[in-house]
């Protein structure tokens, strides 16, 4: 796996953020595609040693696209200069929630997990109600020694605990939360020794399973909308 192929690819796309020259360096782009799904699912089986729901994933159904969404961005370049996936029991899916990997080149590479997507209203309030009745546990897991050691929780938060909830309730500032995430950052030359890194990559995601296990215990029978 040539972690340094998809860096530079992804170095050269940013520079170059233009469908002409994106189309002229297909070539390149499967190239350094291809580099990026191996190391998925060399990752996936890292994962697999301590989270078996992971195993049955194929790395190319786990990828998004480049293509960027621009209709209401004042960015208008056409891509994303970063290769991502999400790895659950369900794919990508932001629900359940599980393992995330994002490689975009100066330094803005990072390990993820937990709840990114605050538009899911019923997502929100599920994991809100969780919080409430079971904070203890929460504060738990986010207070664990080595959890600490590397994690922080983050997420879009509203200014006042929401209605329907108790101000002074101890998890008071996470019942304010829309998403629950974690991030890890990466400086690009931990991706270069490829075995170095997915040994940390698979440390790291160990470390935050607990939280990502609570987050899916919250957003059980949880429905992905229907898209229109």
């Amino acid at each position: 796996m040539n972690t340094q192929l998809i860096l530079n690819y992804l170095s050269d796309l940013s520079k170059n953020n233009q469908r002409e020259w994106y189309h002229d360096h297909k070539t390149e782009n499967k190239t350094a595609n291809t580099e990026f799904e191996a190391l998925i699912g060399a990752l996936i089986l890292r994962i697999g040693e301590f989270d078996s729901s992971v195993l049955h994933n194929e790395p190319k159904n786990l990828t998004f696209k480049l293509v960027r969404d621009t209709r209401f961005s004042h960015d208008k370049s056409p891509y994303h200069p970063a290769f991502r996936a999400h790895i659950s029991s369900q794919g990508k899916l932001p629900v359940p929630v599980g393992y995330y990997l994002m490689i975009k080149p100066g330094n803005q590479s990072f390990l993820g997990g937990g709840l990114f997507a605050d538009m899911f209203k019923d997502a929100t309030a599920m994991v809100r109600n969780y919080i409430a009745q079971n904070g203890r546990e929460f504060e738990s897991i986010i207070h664990e020694p080595e959890f600490k050691k590397y994690f922080t929780v983050r997420g879009s938060a509203l200014k006042n605990v929401p209605a329907g909830y108790d101000k002074s309730h101890p998890q008071s500032e996470y019942l304010k939360f829309k998403s629950w995430y974690l991030e890890y950052p990466l400086r690009d030359e931990e991706l270069l020794d490829t075995e170095a890194f997915l040994t940390k990559a698979a440390g790291l995601f160990h470390i935050m399973k607990p939280f990502n296990d609570y987050l899916n215990r919250a957003l059980t029978g949880f429905q992905m909308p229907a898209r229109r």
